[in-house]
């Protein structure tokens, strides 16, 4: 079992909102999930990223690998909280 760091979309249509999760890679999009480490809101302005650093460490200490997409929105959430 390969576990992924990933988003699942929530919102309305038109309004996306995104919640950054920790899931199976076989699981749907928007399907199970193990943890939920932070959110996305893309139509903020600026752009309002918000993760749990110590469970998002603990998830990469135990293997689990975030997609390219979220390995993105890390860097930008660590260079806007320096």
């Amino acid at each position: 079992m390969a576990v992924r760091i990933r988003l699942t979309r929530l919102g309305r249509k038109k309004q996306p909102f995104y919640r950054i999760i920790v899931a199976d890679s076989e699981s749907k999009r928007d399907g199970k999930f193990l943890d939920i480490l932070g959110t996305y809101d893309p139509l903020q302005d600026p752009v309002a990223i918000k993760i749990d650093s110590a469970k998002l460490d603990d998830w990469i200490g135990k293997g689990a690998l975030p997609t390219t997409t979220v390995k993105s929105l890390i860097k930008k959430a660590a260079a806007s909280a320096q």
